[in-house]
C-alpha cells in the first residue's frame, strides 16, 4: 500500500490507560492542586512571578506540550476529501460552527445569571459565562479520534472532519467568542485574544505539520505512526494532569470556600453537551447519514478542544479566575459524558444500518 493510501486511512488509535481513567486523573490532580494551594498559598506566590504579556510561562510550556502532538495527528491533506460525503461534513460544521457557541451562551447565561443567581455573584457569573463561551466555541480536535474508535467511526472522513473544523477555528474563533462575550457583558481585548489563538493554535499547528511533513517524507508514514506519533502518547495526558494541579494550585482557596460551585458549572455543560450531540446525530438520522459518519460528527460538536479553552481563560482573565475553573471543570464532565454518547451510539448503530443510508457507497452520505 502506498504512503498516500495509508495517509488516507489511518490507523484507529485506541485508549491508553491514562486515557480509559482520564477523569480519575483529573479528580486526583484537582484534590492534589487544590490542597496544595489551600495549606502551601506560597507555591502559587512563587508562579505567579513568571509570566510575561499576561500569559503564565510555565502554563504556556505545558499547553504546547498538550496541542503540539495532537497536531502531529492532523493531515491537512485530507481536507482533498472534502467533496466526498458532503452531508456529513455539513452537520458538523453547522452544528459546531452556527449553533453550538450559542446554545453554549444560551444556557450558561440562564443558569449563571438566572437559575443560579442566589448562589453566585454577578462577577462570577460573567467569569463562568466567559469559561463556558470558550468551551462551545471550540471543537473538539484530538479526543474524538478516541470516541470515533470506540464506536467504529470512519477514521479517514473522522480526521476529514477534524482537518476542516481546524482550518475553520484560525478564522472562526475569535469573532464569535468576542461577540459573545461582548453579549454577555465581558469585555474581552481583540489582541489578547489573537495573541492567544497565534501562541496555543496557529504555532502548534505549523510546527506540526512541518515536522509531520518532514519526517514523513524522510522516514516514510509506517515510521511515523508506528514509531514516531507513540512517544508523545503520555505527553498530551501528563501535560494536561500537570497542567490541572497547577491551576488548582491558584484555584486553592476559592475551591475550598465554594465547593458547589463545581457542581453549579458542569450542570450547564453538561445540558449542552447532550443537546448538541442530540441535534446532530438526530440531524444525521433525518438525512440517513450512514453510521460510521453519523456517530463522530456528533462527537466532533460534543466534546471541546478543552487545551485551548483552558489556555484562552488563562491568557484573558488569569489563573485564578472564574473562567480558568470553569474550562477546566469542562475536562472533568468530559470524559464520562463522551462515554456515555459513546455507549447510545453503539446501542443505536443498528437502527441507522435498517433505516439505511440514501446513497450508495462512497457517494453523498
Amino acid at each position: 500500500m502506498s504512503d498516500d493510501k495509508r495517509q488516507q486511512r489511518p490507523s484507529k488509535k485506541r485508549m491508553s490507560f491514562f486515557e480509559r481513567y482520564l477523569t480519575l486523573w483529573v479528580a486526583l490532580c484537582i484534590i492534589a492542586g487544590t490542597t496544595i494551594g489551600y495549606r502551601a498559598p506560597v507555591v502559587a506566590d512563587a508562579l505567579s512571578r513568571y509570566t510575561y504579556a499576561q500569559i503564565s510561562i510555565p502554563i504556556a510550556v505545558l499547553i504546547w506540550l498538550m496541542i503540539f502532538p495532537m497536531m502531529l495527528q492532523i493531515d491537512f491533506a485530507a481536507v482533498r476529501r472534502v467533496g466526498e460525503k458532503r452531508q456529513g461534513l455539513v452537520v458538523t460544521t453547522v452544528v459546531n460552527w452556527l449553533i453550538k457557541p450559542f446554545t453554549m451562551f444560551g444556557f450558561a447565561w440562564l443558569f449563571f445569571s438566572v437559575i443560579f443567581e442566589p448562589f453566585i455573584t454577578p462577577e462570577l457569573a460573567q467569569q463562568y459565562l466567559a469559561g463556558a463561551v470558550l468551551l462551545g466555541a471550540a471543537p473538539c480536535t484530538a479526543m474524538v479520534f478516541v470516541w470515533s474508535y470506540l464506536a467504529d467511526g470512519d477514521p479517514a472522513y473522522t480526521l476529514v472532519q477534524v482537518a476542516v473544523n481546524d482550518l475553520i477555528m484560525l478564522v472562526a474563533f475569535v469573532p464569535i467568542v468576542s461577540l459573545l462575550l461582548g453579549i454577555g457583558g465581558v469585555p474581552v481585548p481583540w489582541d489578547t485574544m489573537a495573541l492567544s489563538v497565534i501562541l496555543f493554535v496557529v504555532v502548534p499547528l505549523v510546527a506540526g505539520y512541518f515536522t509531520r511533513k518532514t519526517l514523513i517524507a524522510r522516514k516514510g508514514i509506517r515510521w511515523f505512526e508506528q514509531s514516531f506519533l507513540p512517544r508523545f502518547g503520555p505527553v498530551t495526558i501528563v501535560a494536561l494532569l500537570a497542567t490541572l494541579v497547577t491551576i488548582f494550585i491558584f484555584q486553592g482557596e476559592i475551591i475550598v470556600d465554594n465547593p458547589l460551585h463545581i457542581a453549579l458549572i458542569a450542570i450547564p455543560l453538561t445540558l449542552q453537551t447532550f443537546l448538541i450531540f442530540a441535534i446532530a446525530y438526530g440531524w444525521a438520522w433525518h438525512w440517513r447519514i450512514e453510521h460510521p459518519i453519523a456517530a463522530p460528527a456528533g462527537f466532533i460538536g460534543a466534546s471541546n478542544f478543552f487545551e485551548l479553552a483552558v489556555a484562552v481563560a488563562i491568557a484573558l482573565f488569569g489563573l485564578t479566575s472564574g473562567a480558568a475553573l470553569a474550562a477546566v471543570v469542562g475536562v472533568l464532565v468530559e470524559v464520562p459524558l463522551m462515554l456515555s454518547l459513546v455507549w447510545i451510539a453503539n446501542r443505536t448503530r443498528t437502527a441507522f444500518e435498517r433505516r439505511g443510508a440514501i446513497a450508495p457507497e462512497g457517494g453523498v452520505g
